[in-house]
């Protein structure tokens, strides 16, 4: 998709793609054991959703090239915290192996598809006129 065609945050294929993984951790999240609901699971849901939020906060300063910048950092920033949750739970065994795996290569496609909106921070943002 062209940024020419995309009228909302919620057409990026990198915020459909986090918004889907956001809620595939908080369905997995269910599944934790009750002593891990405060620190993991609450941690792991609140990062994968801050990703979305943060890329909805992005698109409403796209008038300014570092706030907007600035806020697809910050999703960056919680896509790495998500990541590093993940890794915990699998290493706890509260996550198969394979599920874990096929998350965090979705966290590494979201973080590919923020990377490029941030190299072509430049065509997206729109100046007051």
């Amino acid at each position: 998709m062209s940024q020419d065609f995309i009228k909302t945050y919620q057409e990026l294929r990198v915020y459909q793609l986090a918004f889907r993984s956001a809620m595939q951790i908080y369905r997995l999240s269910q599944q934790l054991p009750p002593e891990e609901e405060e620190m993991l699971s609450r941690q792991m849901v609140t990062a994968s959703r801050s990703v979305c939020a943060n890329l909805a906060e992005a698109w409403g300063k796209r008038r300014y090239h570092k706030a907007f910048v600035a806020k697809l950092n910050e999703a960056e920033t919680e896509a790495a915290e998500v990541q590093t949750w993940i890794a915990f739970a699998v290493k706890c065994r509260y996550l198969d192996a394979e599920v874990g795996q096929s998350l965090l290569g979705q966290y590494r496609a979201i973080f590919a598809g923020l990377g490029r909106l941030i190299e072509d921070a430049g065509a997206w943002v729109r100046p007051m006129e």
